[in-house]
């Protein structure tokens, strides 16, 4: 045949259906009379040549999944950058499925990509649950999550909790003792729990006075902006965000409200985001290499798939910068702060 072979011309000469001919190419099940005819078919058309004889062929499909939690957040920009420069020069392709911040949906889309035959599946987790371990253990295509841990499956992540010290650790040297922690649901194990939990224990830790409350938000702009009224009323000295685009959020309500940051109120955030340097005041933060968490996670990915020895040293750095948005209320100068940790959970 001269023209392009298709399933529907594969089905035609096996006398099968285009479903049976897509299960077979997915490794899926169908009788061995079947499959010989199919196999014959294939054989016969020199559908051979394409993109899922190959697979069958090499047993590999060089694609690797992604599940995503959004695609409108700059960490996602970054992660995906990083795993793309692993795995072009790989001779890998990245097939990408959103979950919409669902959980539910996660599992969906995991489940979707084991059965298109990808060699291997990276997610962008917002929660590990018991059903991601069983899907993970259950089935033959590798799956790497970053962004949360769990201790029965492969992750790689930020270690949350030392960043959330690191911050408390710095407000407390600059004399600040009243908190507003502004963070998601605790559904985030990462961001809901490890990083707010890291802050508290090394704001409070040995100073009774000390004092943190909490007020819900979302990971987006808007939403912090909405809760901007709630964080107001605790009357803390400083707001945390348990994001960079959450502190951003606040910080524009409280310049349409008058509030000066960082004379009236400090603000910091995580994450280091770009956009960070450049509003007024500057915002404080701790900075995150997520360009680096997904070289970090496609190379490991790529060495489970090859068998290769794993890295140990899965160390990523946190950068501590120190702008403009927090007030010192000690009435001194206070010692420079490390500039960089490393720290993976």
């Amino acid at each position: 045949m001269n023209q392009k072979v298709t399933i529907k011309d594969v089905a035609e000469l096996a006398g099968v259906s285009k479903s049976t001919v897509s299960r077979y190419l997915n490794q899926g099940y169908i009788s061995v009379e079947k499959q010989e005819r199919v196999k014959k078919a294939i054989e016969q058309t020199g559908f051979k040549s394409n993109f899922f004889a190959k697979r069958l062929k090499t047993k590999q499909s060089k694609l690797i999944g992604i599940v995503l939690p959004r695609m409108d957040s700059v960490t996602v920009g970054k992660l995906l950058a990083g795993i793309s420069r692993i795995l072009e020069p790989a001779g890998y392709q990245g097939l990408l499925l959103v979950s919409k911040l669902s959980g539910r949906k996660e599992i969906e889309n995991i489940r979707s990509l084991q059965q298109q035959g990808v060699d291997g599946i990276l997610v962008d987790s917002v929660g590990i649950s018991e059903e991601h371990v069983k899907l993970t253990k259950s089935g033959t295509v590798p799956v790497l999550y970053t962004g949360q841990k769990h201790q029965d499956v492969p992750y790689v992540k930020i270690d949350d909790k030392a960043a959330g010290r690191m911050m408390g650790a710095y407000l407390r040297q600059m004399g600040h003792k009243h908190a507003v922690f502004a963070g998601v649901t605790e559904t985030d194990i990462a961001v809901g729990v490890d990083r707010k939990q890291g802050f508290i224990d090394a704001f409070t830790e040995g100073r009774p006075e000390a004092k943190v409350d909490f007020v819900e938000t979302g990971f987006d702009f808007l939403s912090a902006y909405n809760c901007g009224e709630d964080v107001r009323r605790c009357g803390a000295t400083v707001v945390v965000g348990a994001t960079d685009n959450i502190s951003l959020g606040i910080l524009r309500y409280f310049h349409e409200r008058g509030l000066r940051v960082p004379e009236d109120i400090s603000v910091v955030g995580f994450g280091g985001y770009e956009v960070g340097a450049v509003v007024y005041p500057a915002l404080t933060t701790i900075s995150f290499d997520y360009e680096l968490v997904g070289m970090k996670a496609a190379q490991y990915l790529l060495d489970l798939l090859h068998g290769k020895p794993l890295e140990q040293n899965m160390e990523m750095p946190l950068f501590f910068v120190e702008r403009e948005s927090v007030r010192n209320l000690t009435g001194t100068l206070c010692q420079p702060q490390p500039s960089s940790l490393t720290g993976m959970a």
